[in-house]
């Protein structure tokens, strides 16, 4: 829930004339009173009932009684008006249980207190689903102002508890919203009711901020940058200095009628001129390497997985101020995809935009996105565990929406793939001693594996390995180390990416496989099976599958 308090000034009529009428877009609907200090008063009901005007100027009159009497002593702009919306993904609150908001409400910020008989004279109205509005008159029965200093801090608080106590969604605040709202700036409720009008799901600002992160991504300089806005249909200005730089920069959309301009940074802080060009300056394309290291130029997707790779092993083992640092970081290398704020001060955050823009030109790879999926799912599931530790309930849920969308479009990409893989499987001897290598350094999973649909790929992605000069033993448990497979859906899925990205490397060279062979057996001696066959015969049905 949020709540904003303003000071309206003197005028309590036109407050509630304002929350009883028809709205600027005929917004409000069925108006009236679901709680107040006096259950006697008149409820002015809907704008156009009958005796509306008259009940309205009543509850004027029993509000600023006290005001009145005050006379000389009242307080200048003595009209608090306070609004609470629940966040849009909550259910839908009764009339009784809104009066129990706004009772807490005007108890925590000091308007009327619960057991006194002084507090000042309020009133809840209730003309939409998702909202109320609390008006009140700050003069107390003893003539006296109330004491509601700090009003809007405690109000947040007492929201935190409301949201605890009837399950609603959890909204950051403090430092966590102050992180926030610096990041992206919010559409006003005006602008996202033109939106309804003009039957958008997005308002004008939101819509910008799509389209400018997404060429962001993509330019490498400036210039390239604003061809891109162009590209995309959007009415792009500069501002030029006297000394004749760049000041700043301003878009609109072409399709909105009269256009409403925007400067960067009134979309987000990260889009302001002097952000984007300290983007820029730090993913320059670094100058060519020799035409040796070029002849293995990794596939994009692999660098792009080996970036995303590596931020849960620090959201596990950072302390809380490494760990927003890295989650800062984490923002940045998903920028393209999740629209976050982000600085390109990081290694791994330049690798994956580097490879994000290198993926433009490449052909598409089904294996590649799956196996770049797999890495996002990681990445997620980690900041899941690390918000649900930490009692942030709206990142859990957004957690949880983002793992539902990144699942949704690995099953839909991943069988494909899996199957293109197993086509070029191994000789049944091979396949053979693959699965011995198998119980050798994965015993506890061993089985599992050899009945899972994706272990054909498995042997194709290990026979691809040693084909490049890898040592199967050693790429099977390098994988496995990476991520635990104990709660892995599939763990030969999860072999067969890591297994792919590991194999991209160079291959080690006959010392370093001479150092692996001797450090192997001593690594896995403890997981080895006494009783495990010498040879292995995989199961009929399988051995079908694997041709």
């Amino acid at each position: 829930m949020i709540a904003n308090i303003v000071k309206p000034g003197n005028h309590t009529y036109g407050v509630l004339a304002y929350l009883f009428d028809k709205g600027r877009a005929n917004e409000h609907t069925d108006q009236h009173i679901v709680v107040s200090w006096d259950d006697f008063i008149p409820d002015p009901g809907p704008w156009d009932s009958p005796g509306h005007k008259q009940r309205l100027g009543q509850l004027t009159q029993a509000l600023d009684l006290r005001v009145k009497q005050a006379g000389d002593k009242a307080p200048e702009g003595h009209v608090w008006h306070c609004s609470i919306r629940a966040a849009p993904e909550d259910r839908i609150l009764t009339d009784a249980e809104w009066a129990t908001i706004a009772r807490r409400m005007v108890h925590a910020t000091g308007i009327a207190p619960d057991g006194d008989p002084d507090g000042c004279r309020w009133v809840a109205v209730r003309h939409a689903e998702d909202h109320i509005h609390i008006v009140a008159t700050k003069v107390r029965g003893d003539l006296r102002p109330p004491r509601n200093w700090n009003d809007y801090h405690r109000a947040m608080n007492g929201l935190t508890a409301v949201e605890e106590d009837f399950g609603l969604t959890r909204v950051a605040r403090g430092p966590e919203a102050a992180a926030s709202t610096a990041a992206v700036k919010r559409s006003t409720r005006a602008e996202e009711e033109k939106a309804k009008r003009r039957g958008h799901d997005r308002t004008p600002r939101e819509r910008l901020r799509h389209i400018v992160r997404t060429a962001l991504s993509h330019a490498k300089d400036l210039e390239e940058f604003f061809n891109l806005l162009a590209d995309a249909g959007l009415q792009v200005e500069t501002r030029t200095l006297p000394s004749g730089d760049l000041g700043g920069y301003k878009v609109a959309l072409s399709d909105d009628g009269t256009p409403i301009w925007y400067s960067g940074s009134s979309l987000a802080t990260d889009l302001s001129l002097p952000q984007i060009r300290q983007r820029l300056a730090a993913t320059e394309a670094q100058p060519a390497a020799a035409s040796s290291a070029l002849q293995h130029r990794p596939s994009p997707w692999h660098v792009a997985t080996a970036a995303a790779e590596r931020i849960p092993h620090h959201l596990a083992h950072a302390d809380d101020d490494a760990v927003q640092a890295e989650l800062h970081r984490a923002a940045a290398a998903f920028e393209h995809a999740a629209h976050t704020r982000a600085r390109a001060d990081h290694q791994h955050a330049r690798a994956l935009r580097d490879a994000l823009k290198a993926m433009r030109y490449q052909p598409a790879d089904h294996t590649g996105l799956a196996m770049l999926l797999d890495a996002a799912i990681l990445v997620v599931l980690a900041v899941q565990r690390r918000s649900a530790l930490h009692h942030h309930d709206r990142q859990v849920a957004a957690a949880r929406q983002t793992l539902t969308h990144l699942q949704a479009a690995y099953d839909q990409i991943a069988p494909t793939s899996l199957t293109e893989l197993a086509r070029h499987h191994p000789s049944d001897n091979t396949v053979n001693r693959y699965a011995r290598t198998l119980h050798e350094v994965l015993p506890r999973h061993a089985e599992q594996i050899l009945i899972e649909n994706a272990w054909p790929a498995l042997t194709a992605t290990l026979a691809a390995a040693e084909a490049a000069g890898h040592n199967p033993a050693t790429v099977l448990q390098q994988a496995a180390q990476h991520r635990p497979l104990d709660d892995a859906k599939s763990a030969s899925e999860v072999l067969v990416w890591r297994i792919q990205r590991l194999g991209d490397r160079h291959a080690p060279g006959p010392g370093a496989r001479t150092a692996q062979a001797r450090r192997l057996p001593a690594q896995t001696a403890p997981q080895t099976d006494p009783g495990l066959p010498g040879a292995y015969t995989p199961p009929t049905s399988r051995a079908g599958r694997s041709r």
